[in-house]
């Protein structure tokens, strides 16, 4: 680090005389306010980065730290007051061990372990499970001496989490990945680990969606109010295609395996896009787009891993109808609505769309400048480039029929497939 240079209070003047600063004083004046202007634009400069980036001041990382909390756990697991699939592997037979570290966010923990040779993520809201309310319904039946639960209030109870997770009026047979089972023994630490689990958006999303959807992560077990998915390593701004490609089938070679990786997994996106529209009874809108909330597997399908910031269309509007007094105040991060100046009130309909924001901000870096070098033709990375930029461009589908975007869809999925019989054509 440079050394600072000393200021003028802190020299003497020429020849040996005192410099300006021992003279009446006026030095010390103009020190204090030159100190206070610095001291306020500090100030100023450090409460802008917080509000862009509220993660800077997130509880440091350690592996002390989460091995603590595991042990936590686990002494509750010992206790009686929580249950999991995963508790006697992770407590007892040391079949699921911790690794390390990978953030610690706003409360959220997130640890990278092996369970039985595979690696897995742990995740929780909280650090603590007494973090969580508990189940009033757990407490009225302790004070009243109760072990017994009618099974149809206990459903009620947990489509009400549902509902309030994620906005959506569930039937009790859609409810099934989330009951926790036959009642055993420990049935009150297993209703008081799922009411936990139900308390975290994720997990619920997640848990819902294993069986209907291959781009959302399965929930392979819990314990207490730590749950585990699969670890696929994160997309990251600083990888050139954006996400790791040595374990993708095999790794791509050359500017042409490149090309074709990077367009293999643009179709998977779109077809995610897809999905996340039409395949379920609302629409799943993505609110938190960047490299880092996707991961893809071995054979380049985009999976999100971080759908903290997922909503289905109910919850969508409900966030999005809120006070204002411009279209700014209607932007919740990545989804847009538009304001009502008359009622100062947001539209409760999304303006823009996932298919734009993934263009905006996974695309665009794909397709921006030439794609794999000399592996396609000019035309077609102009086509490309060309094809992206009206896509991420909200003016082109925000509040125009539902086929202008549908129409920006079918371009991108044309000219993607199209890249990819070039390619395979020139490897012929």
């Amino acid at each position: 680090m440079a050394r600072s240079r000393p200021g003028r209070c802190g020299r003497r003047g020429r020849r040996g005389r005192p410099g300006r600063c021992g003279r009446r004083g006026r030095c010390g004046r103009g020190a204090l306010l030159a100190c206070a202007a610095w001291t306020a634009g500090w100030v100023l400069a450090a409460a802008l980065l917080l509000r862009a980036h509220p993660g800077v001041l997130s509880e440091r990382c350690t592996d002390e730290k989460s091995r603590r909390i595991l042990a936590a756990l686990c002494r509750d697991y010992e206790s009686g007051a929580l249950v999991g699939d995963l508790c006697e592997d992770l407590c007892v037979a040391g079949k699921l061990l911790y690794r390390r570290c990978l953030y610690y966010e706003s409360g959220k923990k997130v640890l990278q372990a092996d369970w039985r040779g595979r690696p897995v993520i742990l995740k929780s809201k909280e650090e603590a499970f007494s973090s969580f309310p508990p189940l009033g319904l757990l407490e009225d039946a302790a004070d009243e001496g109760a072990q017994d639960f009618p099974e149809a209030e206990l459903l009620l109870l947990v489509a009400g989490e549902v509902r309030n997770a994620l906005g959506l009026e569930l039937p009790g047979g859609s409810l099934r990945p989330l009951w926790p089972g036959g009642r055993g023994p420990r049935w009150r630490g297993q209703l008081a680990s799922l009411w936990s689990l139900l308390q975290q958006e994720e997990f619920v999303l997640f848990s819902l969606l294993q069986d209907l959807s291959r781009h959302a992560l399965p929930v392979l077990g819990s314990c207490g109010h730590f749950y585990a998915v699969e670890y696929l390593a994160a997309g990251s701004p600083r990888h050139r295609a954006l996400f790791p490609l040595e374990g993708a089938a095999g790794g791509p070679r050359g500017s042409r395996g490149q090309a074709k990786a990077v367009s293999d997994m643009a179709l998977s996106f779109l077809d995610m896009v897809s999905h996340f529209e039409d395949d379920f009874s609302h629409r799943l809108h993505l609110c938190d787009v960047k490299p880092e909330n996707f991961a893809i597997r071995s054979d380049y399908t985009v999976v999100a891993i971080d759908v903290d910031m997922a909503f289905f269309e109910p919850k969508m509007r409900e966030i999005l109808e809120q006070n204002c007094t411009g279209d700014e105040d209607c932007n919740f991060f990545d989804c847009f609505s538009k304001c009502d100046l008359r009622v100062n009130k947001c539209g409760a309909e999304r303006v823009n769309s996932n298919l734009q924001v993934i263009c905006d901000k996974i695309f665009r870096h794909w397709f921006s400048s030439s794609l794999g070098g000399s592996a396609l033709s000019f035309p077609r990375q102009r086509q490309l480039r060309d094809a992206v930029q009206e896509c991420a461009d909200p003016r082109s589908t925000a509040r125009g029929p539902p086929r202008a975007a549908r129409d920006v869809f079918r371009k991108l999925r044309h000219l993607l497939r199209a890249t990819q019989r070039e390619l395979q054509d020139a490897e012929e």
